[in-house]
């Protein structure tokens, strides 16, 4: 069985309101990755981005609850082109948006698939930028895959993840107090899965 489906079978376990939370948790997480690249490149509207992550939060704290159908378009506004930005910050900054898009996703649909493809995601995101930014090209396949594993930012993603299910597991209904507690630990001080943030938050 590989990681993602032992990670979608842990997933498939968990209550539709844990599965949005997990979801909610990574995408905060990387969420400065597209706050610093909309600011630098004024792309997008990061307080929107910010706006709507944060009814997913309050809608799991048992406040009002924003239609998160129509959510969906507003996100899509926000993805940046790939083609239009031909250069690396364009990409964790994209992931950051599909991220809280799969969470309103996961939200109407309550699909453990979804979360998992967002645990996925935010893993590659960081198994891209050390292979961008501190892999030696020489490396082989194998010892690039051995200096990714075991790279900090990757070990300090599986740890994160890990203590986000550690956490669900361990809660049965979702109170204010719990879902801050989780959504402090997923802001990690503003600092993103890629050990970047945006200073002018």
């Amino acid at each position: 069985m590989s990681e993602f489906q032992q990670l979608e079978k842990q997933l498939g376990q968990f209550k539709p309101w844990q599965l949005t939370a997990f979801s909610a948790a990574l995408t905060e997480r990387m969420l400065p990755n597209f706050t610093l690249f909309s600011r630098l490149l004024e792309f997008g509207d990061a307080v929107q981005i910010r706006r709507i992550l944060d009814g997913v939060w309050e809608s799991l704290s048992g406040g009002a609850s924003m239609n998160f159908e129509v959510q969906l378009d507003h996100v899509e506004d926000n993805m940046p082109s790939l083609d239009e930005f031909d250069m690396y910050g364009a990409m964790p900054a994209l992931d950051a948006v599909v991220a809280l898009y799969s969470t309103l996703v996961c939200i109407l649909e309550q699909d453990p698939s979804e979360a998992a493809n967002i645990a996925d995601l935010s893993r590659e995101c960081v198994a891209t930028f050390i292979e961008v930014n501190q892999a030696d090209p020489q490396l082989s396949d194998a010892e690039l895959m051995r200096f990714i594993s075991t790279h900090e930012l990757m070990q300090d993603e599986d740890a994160f993840q890990e203590e986000v299910i550690e956490r669900l597991r361990s809660q049965d209904q979702p109170n204010r107090q719990f879902i801050q507690s989780l959504k402090s630990l997923a802001v990690n001080e503003g600092v993103s899965n890629l050990g970047i943030s945006d200073s002018e938050e």
